[in-house]
């Protein structure tokens, strides 16, 4: 199968000489695509400052990348993306949802310099500092409660008879507190796993989303024995 990629074009004003410039770049770019066999899902286009992150081209690059499960971003060279601090913010976030940079300045993907390359990685440290910083302060707060409830968290549940796989005994309650502080169900199944919880991200989704299944049903069970009275 081939990698999904993007075509990503953007010029700084809105004149004739900057919009003869974005086809350029648009045909470039699709031509390289196919020489390097990626299969372009989605041309964005716009005319925007590079200094600027609020650009609604930029928007529609970070959904199409999701919605499209793309892999790859083309670009004429990383001004394109942005200028100064922009840029390094935006290759940043484009690293984070595992896409891949390609340019056409340099016939492959995107080389950085020493500095900005030290820069992204003291960027990703520290995000990743704060991320187990706020599990641990989760972890701390989550054992507190469990304390003073006297719940055991290595208590599983079984079928009750019905043979097959343990149903293993999830904190539905503490998913629910974790996905409203916005942890991903990845960040959900560590914290859990802390205390205990031999539970994979799968199990965790799984369950949130039965939470929110039988939420919907009560809603409209209360719905219809209003309309009945």
């Amino acid at each position: 199968m081939r990698m999904k990629a993007i075509v990503y074009t953007r010029v700084s004003t809105k004149n004739e000489e900057q919009e003869t410039s974005l086809e350029r770049q648009q045909e470039e770019l699709l031509a390289w695509a196919r020489e390097m066999g990626l299969d372009v899902v989605r041309v964005i286009s716009e005319q925007h400052s590079g200094f600027d992150l609020d650009r609604p081209g930029l928007y529609q690059l970070f959904d199409a990348i999701k919605k499209e499960k793309a892999k790859a971003v083309l670009i004429q060279d990383d001004t394109r993306l942005g200028r100064g601090e922009a840029k390094l913010a935006i290759i940043h976030q484009l690293y984070r949802m595992s896409c891949r940079i390609f340019s056409r300045q340099h016939q492959g993907e995107l080389e950085l310099d020493a500095g900005e390359s030290t820069v992204l990685h003291i960027i990703a440290k520290v995000e990743e500092l704060q991320r187990k910083m706020m599990n641990q302060k989760i972890s701390w707060g989550m054992q507190r409660a469990i304390r003073e409830k006297g719940f055991d968290p290595t208590r599983n549940l079984k079928n009750q008879g019905l043979g097959g796989r343990e149903k293993k005994e999830v904190p539905v309650e503490q998913i629910i507190a974790l996905k409203d502080k916005k942890l991903t169900f990845e960040e959900i199944a560590a914290t859990l796993k802390g205390f205990g919880y031999d539970v994979s991200r799968a199990t965790v989704h799984r369950r949130y989303q039965e939470w929110l299944k039988n939420q919907s049903e009560s809603a409209a069970d209360d719905t219809e024995k209003v309309g009945g009275n």
